[in-house]
């Protein structure tokens, strides 16, 4: 009985601080050994929760002040953004029990992405993927590019998309799930040609769906090649993602050759360690891939089609993950470069195999590659990809 009024107590403090409008995290740990607390915990997951964004500050970078802002939608679904590198830091979603778990890796702080990103959760370019040699040829002119990966350009080089502050778009409508973020990226910058402006759009539905707008405009001739780069682990990061189960609607992909630079060959996945047509489990065949994977496949879509890419599942939580894309390639990396030297949010150490992208992309290397679909986007033009993340829970 004694317990019982403890247990209502507490209810009745936390529906009063509720009403002076202090927000407690459905994800937030409950103090070690306190089983009241998680009881209350519990309860609170289950509450009523209205869709919309909310903000707050999140540190700062070079002395501008940075934010974090939050999706939710009323099933309680959670994406937290900040500016910086317009980088998805946690997705919280249910399992099977109906527990909310993060399934993005990345840092409790901004500090974290700013000191040692491998990339987690960002907006990456202006081209993401690598370049051969970091050059390319534009209307008769060679350009030399920032190079980062040997002797070769990823993701935009030195100083990319995911390493500078975007600017928020007005927020008018708190009770819209919805973030808007803008960046200019000058001409010159790290040896691109022209000024790009760049707007990516977040927003979460009702339906447990997570899109990513990414849109772009240029004043002068360029290659362009945006996505998002956020590492997945269905099963918080408890366990490497070697027991998920993948299917990629592809059967081709971009040979590589071992500087991961394509060969401009594009062979069939059938019957060989790189066919995940029908959903097969990702470590059963990665010991037969030299290095793991990490390879653009080809998707088997109309071009501009809004059509299914990829669907991840983890059998130990019941969580499924179904990627829709216009994009034509998904580059599929298996956190083959995780080391175990991170040590990300709850603590937790990243090693190999700890998380895996499935980035939604143009193929790398296409400005060196003419047999590529056209990356080249001109003044009058519009980049324009849309990438859509459903969530949701087998039994």
């Amino acid at each position: 009985m004694q317990r019982t009024l403890r247990i209502l107590l507490l209810v009745t403090l936390s529906l009063s601080l509720f009403s002076c409008k202090i927000q407690m995290d459905p994800d937030e740990e409950a103090p070690p050994g306190e089983s009241l607390a998680d009881s209350l915990k519990e309860l609170l997951e289950k509450r009523p929760v209205k869709p919309g964004i909310m903000i707050e500050p999140f540190g700062t970078v070079g002395g501008r002040k940075v934010s974090l802002y939050t999706l939710t939608n009323s099933n309680q679904v959670r994406v937290r953004i900040t500016n910086y590198g317009a980088i998805i830091t946690s997705i919280l979603v249910p399992d099977r029990q109906g527990r909310f778990g993060d399934i993005a890796l990345g840092y409790p702080s901004v500090d974290g992405y700013v000191s040692n990103n491998p990339y987690f959760g960002a907006i990456v370019g202006r081209y993401a993927n690598r370049i051969a040699g970091g050059k390319f040829t534009l209307n008769g002119k060679v350009y030399q590019l920032a190079v980062n990966n040997g002797k070769n350009s990823l993701h935009g080089g030195l100083k990319g998309f995911d390493k500078v502050v975007w600017e928020p778009g007005v927020i008018a409508d708190t009770t819209r799930a919805e973030l808007v973020l803008e960046y200019l990226s000058r001409s010159g910058e790290e040896g691109y040609p022209g000024t790009l402006k760049v707007r990516v759009t977040y927003s979460l539905n009702e339906h447990n769906e997570f899109t990513t707008l990414i849109e772009a405009e240029t004043d002068q001739a360029t290659p362009v090649n945006l996505c998002n780069h956020t590492y997945f682990n269905l099963s918080e990061a408890d366990t490497t993602i070697l027991g998920h189960n993948l299917t990629l609607y592809s059967d081709r992909y971009t040979e590589v050759n071992d500087e991961l630079i394509p060969t401009g060959q594009l062979p069939p996945v059938l019957k060989t360690p790189m066919d995940f047509n029908n959903s097969q489990r990702i470590g059963d065949r990665i010991d037969q891939v030299k290095g793991g994977y990490d390879h653009n496949y080809v998707l088997k879509k109309t071009p501009g089609e809004l059509a299914m890419a990829a669907q991840l599942f983890d059998a130990r939580t019941g969580r499924q993950l179904e990627i829709l894309t216009t994009q034509p390639g998904i580059q599929f990396y298996s956190g083959n470069f995780l080391d175990g030297t991170i040590r990300g949010k709850d603590g937790k150490v990243y090693s190999k195999h700890y998380g895996l992208c499935l980035e939604t992309q143009h193929f790398p290397d296409s400005p060196n590659q003419p047999s590529f679909p056209n990356t080249i986007l001109r003044p009058g033009e519009k980049f324009s990809e849309k990438t859509v993340w459903r969530f949701s829970v087998l039994k």
